[in-house]
């Protein structure tokens, strides 16, 4: 069993995780490379385990749901550009994964150059970096660098490495300063996003229903739902959230995904501030299967802060 009392000891994350380094000895897939955002926040949560970069978000689920990992770590949503939809999609459509815990870090993108461009680092032909984080700077590259292409890679990490391995060109990337040291580029420009409250969230997934530990976590448990509505009931929705309202169960989060199926087919993902196993929840769950609607657990977790890093 991995959730474990430590008492109420003022311990660092690092510590907790360190105590039940006999139960954690995990191989866990992450979204890579190396200095990725997603790299950062599973080091800084998991500093004594086995990490395993992965070149996409399905490589890292798809490691998990085939036991080649015992865990993975996938970007969910960011606090400026919203959900991070191939994350949720494959979630609902292709895995059938539960949430262990939720990461949040505090994101900082910076502007960075290889070293033997330092000189032309005004004139760059090209942005390299992951479409979120071109997205979450929209206003700094618009206003100072409009007639630059912008090229996506798979992750902020994969672009500092690319402009690093081709110091002929004159290019730039997006990313954090981890990235600018790990591959040895230049920030030449700090902080250039667009608002100053910038933070992602990260699902840890397991093929078994777990929690991590408690300790240290921020908050209250949050139940992850995917509801597929009847098709053949006006005012489902509505119902649906009554559900919850009734019951004073807080959601945190609603957003519809498309089923695939046809238009105006959806799915909804909802997070609720509550145990899955406290007796209002599985009221709620009862009341959802009598209504005629399909539901998905992703299981009960809980809130860890990362490092301020970036």
């Amino acid at each position: 069993m991995i959730h474990q009392s430590l008492g109420t000891a003022p311990y660092s994350i690092k510590e907790v995780f360190a105590m039940t380094k006999q139960q954690w000895e995990n191989r866990i897939a992450y979204l890579g490379p190396e200095a990725s955002f997603t790299y950062l926040a599973t080091k800084a949560t998991f500093p004594n385990e086995w990490l395993v970069p992965c070149a996409t978000i399905p490589e890292c689920i798809e490691a998990v749901a085939e036991g080649k990992v015992d865990l993975a770590v996938v970007p969910l949503e960011n606090a400026l550009e919203g959900s991070v939809t191939l994350t949720l999609d494959y979630l609902f459509h292709e895995a059938s994964l539960y949430v262990t815990g939720e990461l949040l870090l505090k994101i900082q993108q910076h502007l960075m150059v290889n070293k033997a461009q330092m000189d032309n680092w005004q004139s760059i032909e090209g942005v390299y970096s992951h479409p979120h984080a071109l997205a979450q700077c929209h206003k700094y590259l618009f206003y100072r660098f409009s007639h630059v292409p912008l090229q996506q890679t798979t992750s902020t990490a994969a672009a500092a490495k690319y402009v690093s391995e081709n110091p002929e060109q004159c290019i730039a990337a997006v990313g954090n300063a981890a990235a600018a040291e790990k591959y040895g580029l230049e920030i030449v420009e700090s902080d250039i996003h667009d608002f100053h409250f910038n933070h992602t969230r990260f699902f840890v997934l397991s093929k078994k229903n777990q929690r991590l530990p408690q300790e240290l976590s921020e908050g209250q448990a949050k139940t992850t739902l995917m509801i597929t509505l009847p098709t053949d009931r006006s005012g489902a929705l509505h119902q649906v959230l009554s559900v919850f309202a009734w019951r004073q169960l807080n959601l945190s989060k609603i957003e519809s995904r498309p089923l695939k199926t046809g238009l105006g087919d959806y799915f909804f993902m909802i997070d609720v501030l509550a145990d899955e196993k406290v007796p209002m929840m599985r009221g709620a769950m009862e009341e959802l299967a009598a209504l005629g609607c399909k539901v998905k657990s992703l299981g009960t977790y809980f809130t860890y802060l990362t490092s301020d890093e970036a």
